[in-house]
């Protein structure tokens, strides 16, 4: 029904955005990445858009990126995934960490996601395993290895976002292994941004 909206950010709430749109002020639930991303007051804002309708509201759910706008979609089909969830989900890990821990099976990723247990995470690898376009995923994807997930895991248990600690991680040289000189590495690019 409204595929996306472009405005001016008017205002920015803990979960939401409020977007100037046509003389309204809209609020849009979004991610904590976009919530990261959107840079203040007064910028301009272009969100894909899922509206969910009830029976006593109506929803909209924003997404900077269409690959992310679709796999929220993707994530509510999944039983026992509303889209507070879904939401969670996309704000604490990268769509990438995402495909990979699920092509991997990795049910330790999800659980980092606020409100996902051992038996949640499992329900969205076995329903997700066949829903998602994996062969990019074989090539053009860098798996997530244990020694970077033991890094994301320092990093978040020093007060990192799992998004600062994923994008930390992407600026590392592939030749350092060690989780300890990794930590260092990633500690000093952090200190810079």
């Amino acid at each position: 029904m409204i595929a996306s909206i472009s405005g001016n950010v008017l205002k920015i709430e803990a979960n939401s955005l409020v977007v100037a749109l046509g003389g309204m002020g809209v609020r849009v639930l979004v991610p904590k990445t976009v919530l990261e991303d959107v840079g203040g007051v007064g910028r301009h804002i272009k969100l894909h858009t899922h509206l969910i309708v009830r029976e006593t509201e109506l929803t909209l759910y924003g997404f900077e990126a269409e690959d992310d706008l679709q796999l929220f979609e993707v994530l509510l089909g999944v039983n026992g995934v509303g889209p507070k969830v879904a939401l969670a989900i996309l704000g604490t890990l990268s769509p990438e960490l995402l495909k990979s821990a699920i092509m991997r099976e990795e049910t330790a990723v999800l659980q980092r996601v606020p409100g996902i247990g051992k038996k949640t995470a499992e329900r969205i690898m076995f329903q997700l395993r066949d829903k998602l376009d994996m062969s990019a995923m074989q090539t053009a994807v860098t798996l997530v290895s244990d020694v970077d997930a033991d890094v994301i895991d320092v990093l978040t248990s020093l007060g990192f976002s799992i998004v600062e600690a994923q994008a930390a991680l992407q600026k590392l040289p592939r030749e350092v292994k060690a989780v300890d000189e990794r930590v260092q590495l990633a500690l000093q690019y952090l200190d810079q941004q």
